[in-house]
């Protein structure tokens, strides 16, 4: 069965390019096509049969990608967020990943690539590409602060956390820390707790802010 797409765009040329393009892919189809997010709400509002993926441009009127992703993330987190952009500065990535975006592509992507990253959304629960990880961490190394030293870390939870910061998915983690996908879960959800985050993202950001990896 399709995994289902919106797409928000105020540049009705490029959104129905788009459509054309996705609903050629054999794994997902567009539901409809928003102008705003503000366009966004009210068909959430009126109707019952939510897409899998929001495509969200960032610079719109009435209703921009900043506040759509936010407004997603508190009232349908089930919803995974991708950003297609042509902004690709360290401020508009980190706000929308603080938003709630779970990936960020810009728009002169090629469709081999926008079908493998919706692809590995869907699968992981979130994908970036590396320039995006490499810009966002790069940023973050700027500003390292210490860890609160009450907060105890393992050798064995510091060896996830720096895979976690690589493009491998928990059972490719597991492989190389010989054990199973269970006990790496476990590594996590501990580090869900201790850092007071709730994704993957937010571990390795966490990671990469206070200078662990």
């Amino acid at each position: 069965m399709k995994k289902s797409i919106v797409i928000v765009d105020d540049h009705l040329l490029i959104a129905k390019a788009l459509q054309e393009i996705i609903n050629k892919f054999e794994n997902f189809e567009i539901l409809y096509v928003c102008e705003n997010g503000k366009e966004l709400q009210d068909k959430f509002e009126k109707e019952a049969n939510y897409p899998a993926i929001v495509m969200l441009d960032i610079s719109m009127p009435i209703m921009n990608g900043f506040e759509t992703a936010l407004w997603l993330k508190e009232n349908h987190p089930e919803v995974l967020v991708m950003a297609l952009s042509m902004q690709d500065d360290e401020d508009s990535l980190l706000k929308m990943i603080q938003n709630g975006a779970k990936s960020f592509l810009l728009k002169n992507v090629h469709p081999n690539e926008l079908e493998n990253s919706l692809n590995k959304l869907v699968y992981h629960g979130c994908y970036y590409p590396d320039w995006v990880t490499n810009k966002v961490f790069a940023t973050l190394s700027q500003a390292k602060t210490e860890v609160t030293s009450s907060i105890k870390i393992s050798d064995r939870e510091m060896e996830f956390l720096a895979y976690t910061t690589l493009e491998l998915n928990y059972k490719e983690i597991a492989d190389k820390m010989n054990c199973s996908p269970r006990t790496v879960e476990g590594y996590r959800d501990a580090l869900f707790e201790k850092f007071e985050v709730k994704s993957r993202v937010g571990l390795a950001i966490y990671a990469i802010k206070n200078g662990l990896v």
